[in-house]
């Protein structure tokens, strides 16, 4: 056999092999309104989805990740996109664009997920309250080896949110600031002199996030109770999991 037909057979099996260990993401949307589902991908790794999407209520789509994919995932919400995606969403906008050129921005409850390069390693993954809160989400794994968590915020935080935490739209809150966002503080950012787990302890707004939403991050450092692992999974990501908006 010709050295390109060696090197062609390779990658067909290189591939098939992706295709069967890839890590399949479901989305679904149980908020009452359409959201449109953010994505970001990290170390180089390929964009899903296109980058972004519009999601209607009671609906789902389904779409895979190679091994050792890590990234993103968020809620847009009270989007306006134009024919050409051009538009904006009163939260988590990403740049203007229906098909996202960066990350959220905050407030925005985040899935974080690193994929295991090997489905026999441990994927990692978390829901995040660092950057502020806009939707209920939760992270159920689905099939996989080990502890396997549920991660999420069920919570109603916006209805339950101090005053100089809230961003309102038309007069309604629509998101939760963290208090990083709202006071630029090192001790609330755990920055400066309060830059490692010992000198930046939990505040009391972190406090609030993590009575609300137990498994999700509240702050920078708070990974003992908020990092998951599985392995060979794959992952049910919900919005608005209560059915509630």
């Amino acid at each position: 056999m010709a050295v390109s037909s060696w090197c062609y057979l390779l990658m067909l099996l290189f591939s098939i092999g992706n295709i069967v260990n890839a890590t399949v993401f479901t989305l679904q949307n149980l908020c009452t309104y359409t959201i449109w589902p953010g994505t970001l991908s990290g170390n180089n790794a390929a964009t899903l989805r296109d980058g972004g999407f519009a999601l209607p209520p009671q609906s789902s789509v389904q779409f895979q990740a190679p091994p050792g994919w890590s990234g993103r995932f968020w809620a847009r919400t009270g989007c306006t996109f134009d024919d050409s995606g051009a538009g904006k969403c009163i939260t988590g906008d990403c740049g203007g664009t229906l098909k996202c050129i960066g990350g959220g921005t905050p407030p925005v409850t985040l899935a974080e997920f690193t994929i295991a390069a090997n489905p026999n390693d441990k994927d990692f993954y978390d829901v995040s309250l660092v950057d502020g809160y806009n939707v209920g989400l939760g992270v159920k794994a689905v099939g996989g080896n080990g502890n396997c968590q549920y991660a999420g915020c069920v919570a109603d935080l916006n209805g339950n949110c101090p005053e100089e935490l809230r961003v309102t739209d038309l007069g309604s809150v629509v998101a939760c600031k963290s208090a990083c966002a709202a006071f630029n503080a090192p001790e609330f950012c755990c920055t400066g002199d309060h830059g490692t787990p010992d000198t930046c302890s939990p505040s009391q707004y972190s406090a609030m996030f993590k009575n609300a939403c137990p498994t999700a991050y509240s702050y920078a450092y708070d990974d003992a109770s908020s990092t998951c692992t599985c392995s060979g999974s794959d992952y049910s990501i919900t919005f608005c999991p209560t059915g509630s908006g």
